[in-house]
C-alpha cells in the first residue's frame, strides 16, 4: 500500500514538471519567433516583402550558397586526386 502512494506521488510530481517546462519550452519558442520575425521585417526584407517572403528567400539563398560551396568542394577534391594520381603514376 505505501509503495503505491510513492508511485502515485512520484507520478504526480513527474506530470507537474513536466507540465511546467512544457508551458516554460512554448513561451519561450513563442517569443524567440517574434524576435525572430521583427529582425527579419526590420533588417532582411526588401522592397514590399512580407516575412514569410523574405524568410523563404533567404532560406533559398542559404540552399544555392550551400550547393555552390559543395560543388567547390567536390571539384578541390578531384583536383587533389589528379595530382595525387599524377604522382604515383611517375
Amino acid at each position: 500500500m505505501a509503495k503505491s502512494k510513492l508511485v502515485n506521488a512520484n507520478k504526480k510530481i513527474a506530470d507537474s514538471v513536466t507540465g511546467g517546462f512544457t508551458k516554460m519550452s512554448d513561451t519561450v519558442t513563442k517569443g524567440f519567433g517574434k524576435v525572430e520575425d521583427s529582425f527579419v521585417d526590420r533588417y532582411l526584407t526588401k522592397d514590399g516583402e512580407s516575412v514569410d517572403e523574405a524568410k523563404k528567400r533567404l532560406a533559398k539563398e542559404k540552399d544555392e550558397r550551400y550547393a555552390a560551396q559543395e560543388e567547390r568542394k567536390q571539384a578541390h577534391l578531384e583536383e587533389v586526386a589528379r595530382k595525387r594520381e599524377g604522382k604515383i603514376r611517375h
